[in-house]
């Protein structure tokens, strides 16, 4: 986690020193509106729609990007999720599904030494989501958990046409541990579990389900200038 942090923290505080003309800055005084939106790898299949806001006042550096995105993944394992959460029963064909809802907050910093990109910042709130169910088992439940966490990284605009960029962008996000429900069971970090199955605890549940942890980001997509 400090290392992490580190290596996103530090080149944010050297380009927010020194900054050049960039592509927010090449737009109408006063403050500019962006939307966008990116698909790619985020931790599995992911889009987001963003609105972002830039050039508060002459030569200010700062830029602020709030985004909705939607990932589809693998849940984690429906064997053990079944036993962790439901019962020791084996019967029926397991099929899973993964959803996670996520809503961010970036600053964003401009680069001094590379054209037209950024380095970004900001809070995370995960909505997580795994469906496990057994076709011919008499199974079907979900099991859930909400978390905050902490992203960052670097992206590269490639303006296309007037008022219209492309953008590649890559980083890392990471997310606090927090409770696990599934059925009438639940597992938290702090060990106080809700009607929990034989002697699991919240670090079996963790290892059975596939909510966000520490997930690679790379994205492609558009920006366009209001």
């Amino acid at each position: 986690m400090r290392k992490l942090l580190i290596i996103i923290v530090l080149p944010i505080i050297f380009s927010s020193v020194s900054f050049s003309q960039n592509y927010y800055g090449n737009y109408k005084s006063g403050p500019n509106f962006f939307g966008g939106i990116v698909l790619g790898y985020n931790g599995g299949f992911g889009s987001q729609i963003n609105a972002t806001i830039s050039h508060f006042q002459n030569r200010f550096p700062l830029s602020i990007r709030i985004g909705l995105g939607i990932t589809t993944l693998d849940p984690g394992n429906s064997g053990a999720a079944r036993r962790i959460f439901i019962n020791n029963a084996t019967n029926g064909t397991p099929e899973e599904s993964g959803l996670i809802w996520d809503l961010r907050l970036d600053l964003l910093f401009p680069v001094a030494f590379i054209s037209n990109s950024f380095v970004y910042f900001g809070p995370r709130y995960s909505m997580f989501t795994g469906n496990f169910k057994f076709v011919g088992g008499n199974e079907d439940f979900d099991v859930t958990s909400d978390q905050f966490g902490l992203g960052g990284g670097i992206e590269t605009h490639f303006p296309v046409i007037s008022n219209l960029s492309l953008i590649f962008s890559g980083g890392a996000e990471y997310f606090f541990n927090n409770t696990l429900i599934g059925h009438d069971t639940s597992y938290s970090p702090d060990g106080d579990d809700v009607n929990p199955r034989e002697d699991y605890s919240y670090t079996d549940a963790d290892d059975a389900i596939n909510q966000p942890k520490i997930l690679g980001r790379i994205m492609l997509g558009i920006n366009y200038a209001f």
